[in-house]
């Protein structure tokens, strides 16, 4: 073990997971590679459903336990949680002295990572650098790029986006996604997945989702926080309105989601819809099977971008969250609306169902993610190309 690189990967909430796991498989299976799997923030609370018993269950051990996770769900909350994340995460790489930490996307958490391994001189890798999606995720991306070695981007684009801030071509990879390996999966065997309500519990009516349905994810937007109750209500009333069964799962931990949250239990005690059932997670592929198999995904998730327009789902994307990211024809964009978004999923019930867009990648992230870090040379130098 002692002549393997070892790879210190920091998964810090449900999205991050289904982003980097084929990955991890790829570096875990990997002759000269050993992986260091650090679990924390979001990832190990109940009420965003406990993604670390879906990453024990996969097989995958973990090194280290993080509890960082300030209370509040606003913007000041966000900050210390990050700043509980340096200080916890240094002790963390001072014990597992890994040779490269890779840290994922653009949540804020992140960033704790991004300081903590470049302060104390430990090469950093940044999956998915490079994009563009507006409000605090953009600059939490941004910063981690000059605070990266290595650059793991999913698209030309965003690998252009890279050297234009003055990175050494040199460091940026163009792999793909791993999220989209997940979905290559899902459209080699598309399988239906029987009573996910039986399998993953949730709360509301089990709806009967034999004859279409639709799938809802909806996240507060950190630079509109304050009106992150009044925009679900609007999305909410749309969903009810237009009679279709609906799955919803529950929004990740950000500056506005107890605003999220409120209003979606209030609709629930207000209105008590018949054809509406709500999760707190599932695992990657049966999510994606559920999603591949709906009608319409409807909010402002990422995986209406990336995924969906690999597995070919029409998506209605709500509001400013998503602003400037790469996508294909799967995507109508709309404002809080209820009237707006009802009419683009009816628009998409009477339109042909898009084609499948590799945007994202082609189903082969993981093992280009590490077969890159096997081979990158060793450094925490930089060498700016202005």
């Amino acid at each position: 073990m002692t002549n393997k690189r070892k790879i210190c990967v920091v998964i810090t909430a449900r999205p991050s997971y289904s982003r980097i796991r084929t990955a991890l498989k790829a570096i875990q299976t990997h002759p000269e590679l050993e992986l260091q799997l650090v679990v924390a923030a979001s990832a190990l609370l109940e009420r965003y459903g406990k993604v670390v018993e879906t990453i024990k269950d996969d097989g995958f051990n973990i090194n280290a336990q993080v509890y960082m996770v300030v209370e509040g769900e606003n913007l000041a909350a966000a900050a210390k949680t990050t700043g509980i994340g340096l200080m916890e995460l240094g002790t963390v790489f001072d014990n597992l002295k890994p040779d490269i930490v890779v840290t994922i996307a653009d949540r804020y958490e992140t960033i704790a990572t991004a300081i903590a391994a470049a302060y104390m001189n430990i090469p950093l890798a940044h999956i998915q650098g490079g994009e563009v999606t507006g409000s605090i995720d953009e600059k939490v991306r941004h910063a981690i790029t000059k605070l990266a070695d290595y650059h793991l981007v999913s698209t030309q684009l965003s690998a252009q986006r890279v050297t234009q801030m003055g990175e050494d071509s040199q460091s940026v990879y163009v792999t793909g996604c791993p999220s989209i390996d997940i979905a290559a999966q899902v459209l080699n065997a598309p399988g239906l997945l029987e009573n996910p309500f039986k399998k993953y519990g949730g709360v509301g009516a089990q709806v009967d989702i034999s004859k279409g349905y639709l799938v809802v994810m909806q996240h507060p937007v950190t630079s509109e926080y304050e009106l992150a109750r009044r925009h679900v209500m609007e999305t909410l009333y749309a969903v009810r309105d237009t009679g279709l069964p609906t799955l919803w799962f529950w929004p990740n931990v950000d500056a506005g989601s107890d605003g999220t949250s409120n209003g979606i239990r209030a609709f629930r005690e207000i209105e008590s819809p018949e054809k509406i059932h709500f999760f707190k997670n599932i695992p990657p592929e049966d999510f994606l099977r559920l999603v591949y198999h709906s009608r319409c995904i409807v909010g402002n998730s990422s995986v209406a971008i990336r995924e969906c327009s690999f597995l070919g789902v029409p998506a209605v994307n709500i509001g400013s969250r998503q602003m400037g990211r790469e996508r294909g024809p799967n995507v109508v964009d709309v404002g809080y609306d209820r009237h707006e978004i009802m009419q683009a999923i009816k628009d998409f019930e009477k339109s042909p169902r898009p084609a499948s867009v590799p945007l994202y990648g082609d189903g082969h992230a993981g093992e280009r993610i590490a077969q890159t870090l096997a081979e990158v040379p060793l450094r925490f130098t930089k060498r700016l190309t202005y």
